[in-house]
Order: C-alpha cells, then structure tokens, then sequence
C-alpha cells in the first residue's frame, strides 16, 4: 500500500469512527445506556499504525509536523499496540509561565525523568530530580533530588528553604505540594502522607488512634489536596475515608465514599468547594461540600444526602485542576470533562489511556494533560475543534501531543 492509500483510509475510517463514537455518547447520555441498541463503533486502523508512525518520525525529522497532522490526524486507538512496551505515566505537570511547564515521566515506583517544555520544544533536566511540586499561589516550586526537598521563589529563583527526607533510597512520591509561603510542603506517598517543615517530618495520614503494634502507614490509592489559601488539607485513601485537616494536620471533618474506594480530592479554585472522588473499578462517584461545613463535615458512606452535591456518577478520577468557575477532570477510560460547582457537566472530550496529570495556565487559556499513554498533549480551550476527527464535545483545540515512549530514541511530535 503506498502513501497515499494509507493517508486516504487513515482520514477516511478516522473521520467516521469519531463521528459513530460521537453520535454514540450524545445519544448515551441524553436517552440512557440502557436504550442504545446500536453496535459499538470498531477503529480499523491498527494495520496502518505501523506505517503511519513510521511517517511521523519522518515528518519530524523534516520539520513537516504541521503538514503530515493535517493529513493524518492523530487518534488513539489504532496506536495501542505500539503501546506494550513504549508507554509510560506523564505526571507532576506544573505550570511555569506563558507556554511553559515541566513535568516527569514514571510513577513514584519506578526511575523518573524530568523534563521542561518551552514553547514546543523539549530539555532534558537533571536526572536525579524524582518529584516536582508548585505552590497554590505565589509561585513556589519544590523539586525532590535525592533524600532533599528544595524550595524555590519562581522556578529559575531564589532558594528559599531546603528539607531533609530522612527516609530509605526507594521512598517514592506521588504528589508534593509546597506551601504559598514555602515554609512547609505537602507530601503524598504510599508510606503515608506527611507535612514536612524545618521543625519535623509529620506523618498526618493514616494516624494510628489505637495504638496498635501492628499497625502500618503503608496506603494504597494516596492522595491529597492542598486549599488554594493552605487553611485546609484533605486527605484519603483506599482504606480510610476521605479526611478533611487544618493547616497543621489536626483533623476537622470526614467525608466517606460514595463509590467503593476514597481516590481523589481537590478544592475549588476559591475554596468554596471540596469535591472528593470514590472509585469502583473504572468507575466512580465525585461529590462536593461547601467551605461552611468544613470543620465539623460528617458525610455518612454510601447515604443520599442534603449535605453535598453530586458532581458525577461515572468517572474514576486520576488528575484534575480547578479553573475559576469550574473543574477539568480526567478519568480512568481517557475523559477529561468540565463540571461547574452544581454537578452540571460543561463539556467531554476524549484524549486516549488513563489520564495521570494536569495543568493549566495562569490565564486558563491553555491545558496540559499527560496520560499513562506516555502522551502529552497542550490544548486550547475555548477555541473551535480542529478536525472531524476530535470525539468529544468541548470546544478544545489540540496543539500538538508528543509521543514520550520508554524505547524510542526521541520524543516525537503529532
């Protein structure tokens, strides 16, 4: 098959299948799962990938990267074969300035690699750097290199404090948030979730209140979210509610699952609102509650009630940020979707594998998403749909994805 057939039946089944997938979903989510009769649309394009990949790097290597995605634009689907043995996890995404972020590559378990991405183009930093937080406000960034932990004023700035770790070589960290101030940071980890300042390391999830000696602070699912103003820490995991703590710690409120598992919180962009997520399998349960009810939050599992809101009945949730009047949320099944403060879904659009990273611009103009695709892709939103060829309903507007692959020899741009 030449070139051009490929070009003609890559455009020709990927237009289609995205307009079946489409049509699908609208209908899905108007009239009910239950009513839709039709098949399931089919990509067939899996034959092509090797191919159309090939011609990718080709493309890349003649700076002919705008060209090549009109004639071939990018999909998902038909690449997850490539995938066995090339993807990994894109997290710790922090927003920099204008077009610029950094972000790591590999999850808290396995060797991570840093890079920064300036306008397009890729550097690779400091091997020994193994996590990357930015604060809520202020532009506080903490990078872990080693068993230290140093804080900055603006990414290329004054070092404003440094922390210990004290922990064995293998201490992996999910998440680390610093403080607006840099005097304490956030940090998120499979051995517990701890505030670590000058004075001490302390461990604020799980908390051992029976005194039992055969208790452990290993956790499965960790995850916590930092209030924009650091006033409140929520916290959860797998096996313990979802916990809501003052700014030392000390425990206020608790919020239990509504789905199976605690996985995921985060507070509105103006603290006005917490929504936790719990999962089950690939699906899950996101609900919110209102700063006024923070201390004193006493939200019964698994129960209706007056005293939060339901946000979503679907999604899993991996990674999200909070934008000034609503949520970008991105799921287990490769979704981010938009949810304003009352549970009412803005908008769907679909990227590919599990999401595992978000950030966004100062002036929310500009998103970046990772996935565990080893994809990251920088969108526009509020601008229109680039191709038929988009599944979703936002109005987002795909930049580029670079395909950051464990065996390629470079990262490649689509």
């Amino acid at each position: 098959m030449n070139n051009t057939d490929i070009q003609k039946e890559w455009f020709s089944k990927g237009e289609r299948y995205a307009t079946e997938i489409n049509e699908m979903v609208e209908f899905g989510e108007k009239n009910g799962w239950e009513n839709w009769k039709g098949k399931e649309p089919e990509d067939s394009r899996a034959n092509l990938a090797g191919q159309v990949f090939e011609m990718l790097k080709e493309a890349n290597r003649n700076n002919d990267i705008e060209n090549f995605r009109k004639n071939f634009p990018p999909a998902y689907t038909p690449i997850i074969p490539l995938l066995n043995a090339q993807s990994q996890s894109i997290e710790h995404l922090q927003f920099i300035s204008d077009q610029k972020i950094v972000f790591l590559t590999g999850t808290s378990y396995e060797k991570r690699q840093a890079y920064l991405l300036d306008h397009g183009q890729i550097t690779r930093l400091n091997e020994n750097i193994h996590a990357i937080g930015k604060s809520k406000k202020g532009n506080i960034f903490a990078i872990a290199r080693g068993q230290h932990i140093s804080v900055y004023k603006d990414w290329d700035g004054e070092l404003i404090n440094q922390f210990e770790l004290d922990e064995n070589p293998d201490f992996g960290i999910t998440e680390i948030t610093p403080f607006n101030d840099g005097s304490k940071v956030l940090i998120v980890s499979s051995e517990g979730i701890f505030l670590i300042s000058g004075k001490e390391k302390k461990l604020i999830h799980p908390v051992n209140e029976d005194n039992d000696d055969e208790w452990t602070s290993q956790i499965d699912m960790e995850n916590a979210a930092l209030s924009n103003d650091n006033s409140y820490i929520a916290v959860g995991d797998q096996g313990y509610d979802h916990r809501i703590l003052d700014a030392e710690g000390n425990p206020i409120g608790a919020i239990g699952p509504q789905s199976s598992y605690p996985h995921f919180c985060l507070f509105s962009k103006d603290d006005s609102q917490l929504i936790t997520n719990s999962c089950h399998f690939y699906n899950g349960i996101t609900i919110g509650i209102n700063s006024d009810q923070y201390t004193g939050a006493d939200i019964e599992a698994y129960t209706e009630s007056d005293d939060f809101t339901l946000i979503d009945e679907e999604m899993r949730v991996y990674a999200g940020v909070a934008v000034k009047d609503y949520y970008i949320l991105g799921d287990a099944y490769g979704y981010i979707k938009a949810f304003d403060k009352n549970g009412n879904r803005l908008w769907r659009y679909f990227l590919g594998s599990t999401i595992s990273g978000m950030t966004i611009s100062d002036d929310e103009e500009t998103l970046w998403v990772g996935a565990h695709s080893g994809i990251l892709h920088q969108l526009k939103l509020e601008k229109e749909q680039r191709d038929s060829h988009t599944i979703g309903n936002g109005n987002l507007y795909e930049d580029f994805r670079l395909l950051i692959w464990k065996n390629e020899p470079q990262i490649w741009k689509w």
